[in-house]
């Protein structure tokens, strides 16, 4: 198991990295400083044949080009100060309303403008034992950052074992009550992108989803997925739900776990290549997206094609809108607390 280092261009002068982790199992993660992206992951099939099997770029212009930009689709990156969208951008701490950037529409959406996904990180050190290969980022998001209160000190850790496991340790404190979720935005294809995601088989341990309003935010209603094309609690084919859900999926799944234990809660595999994601988490919830509003013009450098429908994502996260939905758990950091949450993607095939 390796890791190594390589330039990988500046921003605002700021010098960003490139760490490509390496297991002995065939495995590569390749993660920048910038905005904690991962670029890519690449595993071989059931025949050996290795392939890219998430979005990305493998130039940093990649992130800065006008498609990707115009289209914000947020490939691999860690979305903060609050993952999801949050109704009018208005939230109530401590009985004192705050007004955040409205950049999705009536609402906000994953941290602002200038969100954790557009930061140069902190690299705090990199770590080769026999058991992972781990990195450490560091950001300090100062107070009223895009309106958020409090100064919050956030530390992720990527690492990866020999088990084939991208572990993502996310911690943060602060010195004022504030919101706070933190996702990794990954979009999978694990076909390696030869096809849609539509021939993946989905199972996600849940029972119920957050019913959106009209502006496709949540406000505390839930749904059950019973009897309906939402239910994936046995394994299902995503495009045998397209008839009654032509748009696919943007929805976000109640885990039926405990909250704050680490446990599976889904499992995608594609019968083609053999390759299967199985994905746990101490969250909540998290948001199943099939990439609807993907743009077509979206593409690695090599000319492996993006779009709509060409990735999923598990975004485990708290519910979005949080903090204005009454019970949403641990959606508010106080100072004293830390915020301590975990995500594994584990690839096999």
């Amino acid at each position: 198991m390796h890791i190594e280092k390589a330039n990988f261009g500046q921003v605002d002068n700021t010098p960003v990295y490139l760490y490509t982790l390496e297991n002995d199992e065939g495995m590569i993660v390749k993660i920048t400083n910038y905005g904690g992206t991962v670029t890519n992951i690449i595993v071989p099939d059931k025949d050996g044949n290795s392939a890219s099997v998430v979005c990305g770029f493998d130039t940093l212009d990649g992130y800065f080009g006008e498609a990707y930009r115009g289209n914000s689709p947020y490939f691999g990156c860690i979305v903060g100060r609050y993952a999801g969208r949050i109704k009018d951008g208005q939230f109530n701490v401590n009985g004192h309303k705050y007004q955040i950037a409205k950049d999705d529409g009536p609402n906000h959406i994953h941290g602002g403008v200038k969100g954790f996904d557009k930061c140069v990180w902190e690299v705090e050190g990199v770590n080769e034992t026999d058991e992972a290969v781990s990195l450490r980022l560091s950001l300090i998001s100062p107070d009223f950052d895009e309106g958020f209160p409090g100064l919050l000190k956030v530390n992720v850790d990527y690492s990866l074992n020999n088990d084939n496991e991208l572990r993502i340790h996310y911690r943060a404190t602060t010195d004022r009550t504030t919101p706070i979720a933190l996702t990794n935005h990954s979009y999978f294809n694990l076909n390696g992108f030869s096809d849609t995601v539509l021939g993946h088989e989905v199972q996600i341990f849940s029972n119920r989803y957050l019913e959106p309003d009209d502006t496709n935010v949540p406000v505390g209603e839930e749904t059950s997925v019973a009897g309906t094309a939402a239910d994936f609690n046995s394994p299902k084919r995503v495009g045998d739900c397209f008839d009654e859900l032509p748009m696919g999926f943007e929805h976000f799944y109640v885990y039926d776990k405990e909250v704050g234990v680490l446990g599976k809660v889904a499992i995608v595999s594609e019968p083609s290549s053999g390759r299967k994601l199985e994905v746990y988490s101490s969250e909540p919830g998290g948001l199943f997206y099939t990439g609807r509003y993907t743009s077509d013009e979206l593409q690695r450098e090599d000319g492996t094609q993006f779009g709509q429908f060409r990735g999923f994502c598990v975004e485990t996260a708290k519910y979005p809108n949080g903090p204005n939905i009454e019970g949403a758990p641990n959606c508010i950091l106080n100072p004293g607390e830390s915020y301590d949450e975990t995500t594994v993607y584990k690839l096999s095939w």
